[in-house]
């Protein structure tokens, strides 16, 4: 397994292992939350019974010591006469002090004082007037009064009246209204079906939730009133046990005690989950509460994340990685078979102790100590240290470690995912010498071939120069067979020598060690074509300007040469043409050289490349040439091909990087 594909294995058991994670979590925070709204809702229910007593108790007391103040006025306003409960609410201090109750009138009060008094001498009476007054002392206070006119002879000439305090009354009364309306509000938009009955099984109050866990068809407000009486009967078609539904229901009514939780299937597939809460006062039966919540995605949530839970602990247990968990004190809480398998130690020999202590070799535990501590501080880190089996060998890992969260993020410890690589650090070891002595293998061939072809052309230089010296030598004197067999003998010569040059060549490709440069190929074929021999009738045309590449400059050149030269050597046509292309592709370019030549059989396409195989058995082909086109695009990580048809001509593709 290559390194490459260590890592991507390491970061796929890191998002599993996330995934993982982040489910339990999501399943404890769902949970935990069912749980609260359950609680909230017993509760809700439970304060509904207790406000309604405390409601009727409070009410009670206010009725119980109301004290009424008693005033008599003139009809102007001025107090004439009141009694000590008039002094106490009126903050005076004198019951025989003068004022005029106008003067206590609150702001914006006005209007409706003056109404009354015209009510109360045009009718003789003003009743249920609520107005608010500032007493002598600052206080503000909502009073109720009753008022009617004192007669002397048929003639008006007092008033008197009944002041009641109800400023605490209206505030209980606000409170009391508030409560209801938010208690209300609460159970009409919870997100479980709520039903109130009473002591006679008549709806109190529901909610929508309800309404649509039993297809109820209705508005929640219009079922108050209604008798459920035979309701259980109505709805037990809608679960899978019908009548153990309804025998259930009748019972916990009968038994009036308290249940959380119990769960029932409907046929459509949900799963309900049921409380019933009796309501008791002073130990007085006076209704029921019932709680239904659809708990379906729940239970397949739960059951999802158990299968998921089943599946990684196998994946775990015998995936080739060993897996460790150790607490903050680095002592190892849990690790699966692999881990055993690497150690060679045994769970039991495992579990409880520091590995830190006896399984990294002597000189690597520095190393793991600093990344222990790093895991500490919350970091993850990837490493490879040296450890010592139990057998006493020496292991190479490479160890990927994290810290480890609970549910509220803090640290408890870490992970650590370990992979033998013993075998993939002596496979490197093993490649780096033999990259070397290839290395050294490479620089002997290359040395023994530039002494190969010098040696070798000497003697041929030889021959040559002897050939020419017997030629002049014996002018007239050598028969017309003799003089073609001296130039046969030349011919072989020169292709002798052009082989030798060619293999050369071929041998140095790749051997030049200059770091790649940008190189302006426009500029470079603008050059080449300066140089080169191209006969007259042959026409070289770049289609467009041609781009700067990265690359080795000579290799680049002889590249474009031999396909050019190719292309000149190979032309039968009167008017020869070779032009030369280029198409940018998203990561590298795509260049071609088309001729009108002689054109290549199909069955030879795959053949031309390789060494020695010349299609035309001329003395200036080698075979060579598109053997060293080729390793000048392969050492630039390109691809070349070619299409052609005899007798119309050859198009060379080939690929080099932006």
């Amino acid at each position: 397994m290559s390194q490459n594909q260590i890592e991507i294995l390491q970061r796929a058991l890191n998002r599993e292992k996330a995934a993982r994670k982040e489910a339990e979590k999501i399943l404890e925070q769902k949970s935990t939350q069912l749980y609260e709204l359950n609680q909230k809702l017993v509760k809700s229910n439970e304060d509904l019974a207790i406000l309604l007593a405390q409601t009727n108790s409070q009410l009670q007391g206010v009725f119980e010591n109301i004290v009424d103040a008693y005033v008599i006025i003139d009809l102007q306003g001025n107090i004439l006469k009141m009694n000590d409960a008039a002094v106490s609410l009126l903050g005076f201090d004198d019951p025989k002090e003068d004022f005029n109750l106008m003067k206590m009138v609150s702001p914006g009060e006005e209007a409706t004082v003056q109404q009354a008094f015209k009510d109360l001498l045009t009718k003789g009476a003003a009743t249920d007037l609520e107005i608010q007054i500032i007493t002598k002392r600052k206080a503000r206070k909502l009073v109720h009064i009753n008022a009617s006119v004192i007669y002397d002879e048929g003639i008006a000439v007092a008033a008197q009246g009944i002041v009641r305090d109800i400023t605490k009354d209206k505030e209980a009364e606000e409170k009391l209204i508030e409560s209801e309306n938010r208690l209300s509000t609460v159970i009409l938009n919870l997100d479980s079906g709520t039903l109130l009955e009473d002591e006679d099984r008549k709806i109190v109050l529901t909610n929508k939730k309800f309404c649509e866990l039993f297809n109820i068809p209705v508005s929640p407000e219009l079922l108050i009133g209604q008798d459920c009486s035979e309701s259980a009967e109505q709805t037990k078609s809608l679960f899978q046990d019908p009548e153990g539904f309804v025998k259930d229901v009748n019972m916990l009514i009968k038994n009036k005690t308290l249940v959380l939780g119990d769960e029932v299937k409907m046929v459509c597939g949900k799963i309900l989950e049921r409380d019933y809460i009796p309501i008791f006062k002073k130990d007085v039966y006076k209704g029921h509460l019932w709680s239904y919540r659809d708990i379906t995605l729940k239970r397949k949530y739960r059951e999802s994340i158990e299968a998921q839970k089943h599946k990684y602990y196998n994946i775990i247990s015998n995936m080739n990685l060993g897996l460790v968990e150790v607490d903050m004190d680095d002592r190892i809480i849990m690790v699966n078979q692999s881990m055993v398998s690497m150690t060679g130690y045994s769970k039991a020999e495992l579990i409880g102790f520091r590995g830190k202590d006896f399984l990294p070799y002597e000189g690597d535990k520095e190393v793991i100590e600093g990344k222990l501590e790093k895991h500490r501080k919350g970091k993850s880190d990837s490493y490879e240290v040296r450890i010592r089996n139990k057998a006493g060998q020496i292991r190479y890992w490479s160890v990927s470690g994290a810290p480890n969260y609970d549910l509220n993020g803090n640290i408890v410890g870490y992970i650590g995912i370990n992979y033998d690589i013993t075998e993939i650090i002596e496979l490197q070891n093993q490649k780096e010498k033999l990259v070397k002595e290839l290395k050294k293998n490479n620089d002997e061939l290359q040395e023994y071939a530039h002494v190969v072809s010098h040696d070798l052309k000497s003697p041929l230089r030889s021959i040559h120069a002897l050939i020419s010296w017997l030629k002049e030598d014996n002018v007239g004197k050598l028969d017309e067979t003799s003089l073609r067999n001296i130039d046969l003998v030349e011919t072989t010569l020169e292709k002798m020598e052009q082989l030798i040059t060619d293999i050369l060549d071929y041998s140095s490709v790749g051997a030049d060690a200059r770091e790649a440069e940008m190189v302006n190929i426009n500029d470079l074929l603008q050059d080449l074509i300066k140089i080169l021999y191209v006969p007259e009738h042959i026409e070289i045309t770049l289609i467009k300007t041609l781009p700067e590449i990265q690359g080795n400059k000579a290799k680049l050149q002889q590249l474009f040469q031999n396909l050019i030269s190719n292309a000149v050597k190979f032309c039968d046509k009167e008017e020869g043409l070779i032009e030369i292309d280029v198409l940018e592709k998203k990561n590298f370019y795509q260049f071609s050289v088309k001729d009108n030549g002689m054109g290549i059989e199909k069955k030879f396409h795959d053949k031309i490349f390789k060494i020695f195989h010349a299609l035309n058995k001329s003395k200036d082909s080698t075979g060579i040439g598109l053997s060293i086109v080729k390793k000048i695009v392969d050492l630039h990580d390109g691809d070349i091909w070619l299409e052609s048809e005899p007798n119309v001509g050859t198009t060379f593709y080939f690929t080099l990087k932006k």
